[in-house]
């Protein structure tokens, strides 16, 4: 192993070198060159070795670099005591082209100083997409590096959802399958967890304490697996959700309901911190609805509701506020609303991914493999009544992962052109979300601690030997 990772280590011509303990940083220009491209690939479609190496590699460049994974929690704490206001943290959820897409958001955000911004991916995802959480996070370290982003980054799992019909058969198994995935995410660098056990709402019950139980005891169980489990020096950022987004629309009092029982869940599971931040459903759905044309139907948002939701969360309950899940596919118009009614943060996912599948530059071969692989092999998400249109867009992204190798190796100048299209979308947003300039709150609260990653220590050592024995 020692000597793939000095192979590794070679890719910067000098500009890194391995030391005790980690590495050091020589010439940080290097890391803005095609030399991150080539270790970022490397950590992704490499063999065991190359890939272990690479990631490794990654993970403590970032550490010395000032780009480390950390969590959002401090800021969020001090929006709850309304130290700071006015902006809504986009949450985007990369699923295609990570690196491409990643470094589209972080050129964005080092140009406009935005720091209150976060990556992430939902448990679906991880699977469809073929993203496992250290692969995930070792591309997102590669494209700050890559553009020169050099802030905390904030890496969420994003769905660590309880599936209804599962947890109905093996309760206990289906939530062990989710504590599992969280740990594996903690592990990779993923400090800020979403917690869904919205699915176990039970409308059916004649109160709202009743209908929410087994939503808030469960997240009180998985807030306590993640106290247990996160490293010295982080808070990791929980957020738990009250609707499951799609259906109802949330209401004030089902956010009093929730965290009254589950502040008492978790104060008898022991002395943790609760969550900063609560999910809640106003009128969106995921991916929007699709039309028989392909086209999205209009959303009607409440945002009264989510002004209403994201007040009681701070003011009685010292959280961030709400947060709306389903928004990338909403019109230009709307983002604006969410920091004016202090939205503290919107999940964005289907528009990206919508950029690159209907991209005029991609290739018209690809897009035809796509289609072909879709009607063989995900016929089940057809529905009856579907047009092929609407049976292409909502089972499109079932062909992420299998088609990952072709769109990250699309010609340089088929994903510059969609690079820069993603680079419009995330300035709108980020402009429009408020959020340039939020880089100062991100220093005033967040702390990032140093961290090295020790599964490739023994062979660090031999490494660091054999490097300092040719000097």
């Amino acid at each position: 192993m020692s000597d793939v990772i000095q192979r590794a280590v070679e890719l910067f011509g000098g500009a890194v070198r391995l030391v005790p303990g980690g590495v050091e940083v020589r010439d940080a220009a290097r890391l803005r060159s095609a030399a991150m491209d080539r270790l970022v690939w490397q950590a992704v479609f490499a063999g065991a070795d190359e890939r272990e190496a690479a990631r490794w590699l990654l993970w403590e460049i970032g550490q010395v670099s000032g780009v480390r994974p950390a969590s959002i929690n401090g800021l969020y704490m001090a929006r709850g005591r309304g130290e700071c206001t006015g902006f809504t943290v986009p949450a985007m959820n990369v699923r295609m082209m990570a690196y491409d897409t990643a470094r589209a958001v972080f050129r964005v955000a080092r140009t406009g100083r935005a720091g209150a911004i976060i990556v992430e991916i939902a448990r679906s995802e991880i699977a469809y997409t073929e993203q496992r959480p250290a692969e995930y996070v070792s591309v997102m370290i590669g494209a700050a590096l890559r553009e020169g982003y050099a802030l905390p980054l904030f890496i969420q799992g994003d769905h660590c959802q309880v599936n209804a019909k599962k947890y109905a058969a093996d309760p206990d198994g289906e939530v062990g399958e989710v504590k599992k995935l969280i740990a594996e995410e903690i592990g990779a660098g993923f400090y800020n967890i979403d917690v869904d056990t919205s699915t176990l709402v039970d409308l059916s019950q004649p109160t709202l304490a009743e209908q929410q139980r087994a939503n808030y005891e469960r997240c009180a169980e998985i807030t306590g697996f993640i106290r247990e489990r996160e490293p010295d020096g982080v808070t990791v950022s929980v957020g738990g959700e009250i609707g499951e987004v799609g259906y109802k629309n949330s209401t004030v009092e089902e956010l009093h309901a929730f965290m009254r029982g589950y502040n008492a869940a978790l104060s008898r599971l022991g002395d943790h911190v609760g969550i900063s931040k609560i999910s809640v459903q106003t009128g969106t759905s995921h991916g929007g609805v699709v039309l028989p044309d392909g086209s999205i139907a209009d959303v009607k948002l409440d945002i009264q509701a989510l002004a209403a939701l994201s007040q009681a969360a701070r003011e009685d309950y010292g959280l961030a506020g709400a947060v709306q899940h389903g928004a990338s596919t909403l019109p230009p118009n709307a983002f604006g609303n969410f920091p004016r009614v202090e939205t503290a943060e919107i999940h964005l996912a289907t528009n990206f991914q919508n950029i690159v599948f209907d991209h005029p530059r991609l290739p018209a071969d690809l897009r035809e493999r796509v289609k072909r692989w879709l009607d063989e092999n995900a016929q089940g998400e057809r529905k009856a009544g579907d047009s092929e249109e609407q049976f292409y867009y909502k089972a499109r992204k079932k062909a992420i992962g299998p088609f990952k190798r072709d769109f990250w190796s699309l010609p340089d100048d088929v994903r510059a052109a969609i690079a820069a299209d993603l680079e419009k979308t995330f300035a709108f947003l980020f402009e429009q979300l408020n959020v340039n300039g939020t880089a100062d709150q991100v220093h005033r609260f967040v702390q990032a601690p140093m961290q090295h990653h020790a599964s490739l220590t023994p062979a660090l050592a031999t490494a660091v030997d054999d490097a300092d024995a040719g000097e």
